[in-house]
């Protein structure tokens, strides 16, 4: 079988996209400093490869984004502060 541009990209996010979770597991859940700091190294580095590849497909138009409006981002950070707000208590 052979495989487009499109097909490796979607695959290759995929994957980045579940490296950066797992990633964010390890971190919230490691006790000792030294993997935790390596995780976070590992989490950019892979963070960065995921927003190429994203980037890539935006460009090529194999990734639909719309962009959000100046309310519709007001809205999410009020919402934020206050969920932010609320943990706090």
């Amino acid at each position: 079988m052979n495989f487009g541009d499109k097909d490796i990209l979607q695959d290759l996010l995929t994957t980045e996209k579940q490296a950066l979770g797992a990633y964010g597991t390890g971190i919230t859940e490691s006790s000792c400093q030294n993997l935790r700091n390596t995780l976070l190294g590992n989490f950019r580095g892979a963070q960065e490869v995921e927003y190429k590849v994203f980037d890539c497909m935006k460009q090529k138009g194999w990734y639909k984004t719309k962009d959000a409006n100046s309310q519709e981002v007001q809205e999410l950070k009020t919402e934020s502060s206050q969920m932010m707000n609320e943990m706090m208590q």
